[in-house]
């Protein structure tokens, strides 16, 4: 599909930021524990720098931008976080500017991330072909990403307004922020559940309806390496993949809701072991595993040659480029680039 939507939520997340890093706070603000931020700063640094040097190393494909890009926030918001311990003289608005800057960019970096989920799954169902993929979507492939990537634009946008108001001096703007942010939060978690039930369908009519398509792929292609640059034959890898992101990032998104749900100062947002376990630990598991499954390397052309799938029809079984039986009558990776090329 198009970066449009991509380069959109690039663009508000460097707007929010900037807004964020010049605004001021008088609400009384609580000072971060650093320890806990430069561990957070660590991990996603060391995940961040992974993905950026995987970017570059396969292909450098536009959908997977959102990813080093999502990783690089979410480890400035952990060095802004941790900023105070550097500083330990500062005065109360400036632990409130570093607090809603990093509040920021931790609340919205994900965004990104969910953008990436959204597309993997319309190139995995491409990568069956047209046939298999819309039976088992009910939709087409391309049409799923369009949908959930924009619905995550608007739900971005929802939550960087509210996020914006938190900057202000008045309590009064600063709880209509957090209910602003709030509503964003519940459009996000329904678009989230909606597309995890679609994705669990989708694996699910595969298994039941085309078993061929399913279990042939466990026989394609060369062995599965973690941080490897050979193409991967069996796109269930990636499937199992997406459906622990998406997992992780739903733990993320219910404890936010509850968090906003307690308004300003509530129990949640006041004890940071919360954050850290059902907030920054979810969303770093969530990502860190595709530095072991990158998807590009599912989508490589050369694939082909180790796998094909026959897209929906008669479901006989043909020997296939290694003689081992693996079903197919077309190229199912030339059908991805061609319905979904980046």
């Amino acid at each position: 599909m198009s970066p449009g939507p991509i380069h959109a939520l690039v663009l508000f997340a460097s707007v929010a930021s900037v807004l964020a890093a010049n605004s001021e706070h008088k609400a009384g603000p609580t000072r971060p524990t650093a320890g806990p931020a430069f561990i957070g700063l660590a991990l996603f640094a060391l995940s961040g720098l992974t993905h950026w040097i995987q970017f570059f190393r396969y292909g450098r494909q536009p959908f997977m931008l959102v990813l080093p890009i999502g990783m690089t926030g979410m480890a400035a918001g952990f060095a802004v976080r941790g900023s105070d311990f550097w500083a330990k003289d500062r005065t109360e608005p400036d632990i409130g500017n570093t607090n809603i800057t990093s509040t920021l960019l931790i609340l919205l970096s994900p965004c990104l991330f969910l953008g990436l989920n959204y597309m993997i799954l319309g190139r995995l169902a491409a990568l069956l072909g047209t046939d298999i993929a819309t039976k088992a979507l009910f939709i087409a492939p391309a049409r799923v990403a369009m949908i959930f990537v924009w619905s995550d634009v608007v739900t971005f946008i929802v939550q960087a307004l509210g996020g914006s108001m938190l900057t202000s001096s008045d309590i009064d703007k600063i709880n209509l922020g957090n209910k602003i942010a709030m509503v964003g939060l519940v459009l996000q978690l329904v678009s989230l559940v909606i597309f995890i039930a679609l994705a669990i369908m989708f694996g699910f009519r595969v298994r039941t309806r085309f078993p061929h398509v399913w279990h042939a792929s466990a026989r394609s292609g060369a062995p599965f390496t973690a941080l490897g640059t050979e193409p991967i034959g069996d796109w269930r890898i990636l499937y199992y993949a997406l459906l622990f992101s998406c997992g992780a990032i739903l733990i993320r998104s219910l404890f936010r809701l509850a968090e906003f749900g307690q308004g300003h100062g509530g129990y949640l947002s006041s004890h940071e072991a919360f954050f850290y376990v059902l907030d920054a630990l979810p969303l770093w598991l969530a990502m860190t595993i595709f530095s072991a499954v990158w998807p590009p390397r599912f989508f490589h052309g050369s694939t082909a040659d180790a796998m094909e799938l026959q897209r929906a029809g008669a479901g006989k079984s043909v020997p296939g480029p290694a003689g081992n039986g693996v079903v197919g009558s077309s190229n199912i990776y030339a059908s991805s680039r061609t319905h979904l090329a980046p």
